[in-house]
Parts: C-alpha cells; structure tokens; sequence
C-alpha cells in the first residue's frame, strides 16, 4: 500500500513529544513501522529505529527498551547474558548492541542507553515496582513512555508502579525464587519479588479505559503517521490519574475484578 504523503521516519519522530533530554521508556510493535521502511525508505534494519531514537533525545538523554522475562517465576533460571526479552523484537535489537546495558532484575529488566546508564545498571532492586526500581526512576525524573503501534493494556507496566505504591485489594507481593546467573556468570539461588494477580478475585487487566483518559486529558499525545498510532505518555502527570481512579473509582479504568 503506497502512502500518498509519507513521511520520513526521522522526520516523523520530530513530530512526537520528545525533547532533548528526555527520558524515554520506548514500547513498541514495529512489524508495520519495518514495512513501511521497506517499501519507502530501503530500509530493513531496526537499529535505525533505535539510531534516530538516540540522536532525538541526545546524549543528555536517557532511552530503555523493555526485556521483561517471566521464566524466573516459573523457578527456571536467569542468565543476565543470556536470557532472551519476550517483549518486542526492538527491545531484542537493544539488548544486544554494545552501546546499552541491561538492569539486573531477572523479570522486569531494561536495556538502557544514555545519562542515567549506570544510575539504573547499578540499580539492585529484588521488588519489580517497589521505590528503588526503575518504574520509580521514571516517575519522579518525570520519564515518558514513547508507544509504538501497540495497545495500552499490551505495554503500560507503568500501571503496575502506581498499583503497587498506592495499594489495591486485587494484587498482593508475591516470592519469587530460582537461580540467579549476574554478570560475571557468577551463579546462586536468589529471590525477587513481583505484585501479582490474586487469582481468587479472576482480575482482568485487558479491558480498560485509562488509555484514552489520559489522551483527553492531554496527558497522552496521541499521533497517526504513515498509518501507524505514536503515542508519548507523560508518566509524572499519569500516576496522579491512575492513583485517583484506584482511591476514588475502584481502579474501574484499569482493571476488572471480581466485587468490583
């Protein structure tokens, strides 16, 4: 499918809500995005995403590629090198150039490239979204999160922050345990914790609004091009929201559960 007016990717990025300097959890689907570099731009390799993504926020900017890996909870073990992401082919591509680092938590680990590098490598949080873990570097640094043609209830993790610091009745912290293999391939038994689901209560985490709460509230700046959603969410201004409907409207905008 041709496009009439086809824009540039790196022009298109400059279209977004993104500074120099900012601090961008990027989350993404880039199938699309790659069929329309393909077929306008010649251009087949993802790390060109990741390449116009760094000169935009520039080096006094910081950018993160989720790498999450649920495997730990099922007692299998964590290879820092080794283990792959299971959340998007771009996060894939960061992880594996020699410009980014990855954090150490074997569930909810990133790829991160820029200023605050070391700051969130040597980050040793065992609690996924506790108030040393980098979901808590992003809100009070007032990070943003750059989405990708992909749904919110597919990649908002944020969500999961602001549950856990404000408390909800539909998730508890729960223990995980299995080996643990760090960076210098020096391995033992450790233990991290996430805040999971209470199964009882069958919550649902899929079907929620908040999304386009956000984007009427200008929030979340939301943008078509080429055919393909850009949205930027400023996460400082987002947990205020989200911790309203939690406090004041039963977390209806952000999940379904049982007695709700």
């Amino acid at each position: 499918m041709k496009l009439i007016d086809y824009i540039p990717f790196s022009t298109a990025i400059q279209k977004l809500d993104i500074k120099k300097g900012d601090i961008l959890l990027v989350s993404s689907d880039i199938l699309n995005l790659l069929i329309n570099l393909k077929y306008h731009e010649r251009i087949i390799d993802p790390n060109f995403i990741i390449d116009n993504l760094q000169e935009v926020v520039g080096s006094e900017g910081t950018l993160l590629f989720p790498t999450y890996n649920w495997d730990f909870c099922r007692g299998l073990a964590f290879d820092y090198h080794k283990t792959p992401s299971m959340t998007g082919s771009l996060s894939s591509v960061a992880l594996n150039r020699k410009d980014f680092k990855r954090t150490k938590h074997p569930i909810y680990s990133f790829a991160v490239w820029g200023k605050y590098q070391d700051l969130l490598y040597s980050m040793d949080n065992t609690d996924s979204f506790g108030t040393n873990s980098p979901f808590d570097f992003l809100y009070k640094l007032h990070g943003k999160n750059l989405i990708i043609d992909v749904d919110y209830q597919n990649c908002f993790t944020f969500i999961h922050y602001v549950e856990e610091c404000t408390g909800v009745i539909y998730r508890y912290i729960k223990s995980f345990s299995a080996v643990y293999i760090d960076e210098n391939s020096k391995s033992e038994e450790r233990q991290f914790s996430m805040y999971v689901r209470k199964l009882e209560l069958e919550t649902d985490n899929n079907s929620n609004p908040i999304g386009e709460v956000l984007e009427d509230m200008g929030i979340a700046i939301k943008k078509i091009i080429n055919s393909i959603p850009f949205v930027v969410v400023d996460l400082y201004r987002a947990f205020d929201v989200i911790k309203d409907d939690i406090i004041n409207n039963s977390a209806k905008k952000i999940a379904v559960y049982k007695g709700q």
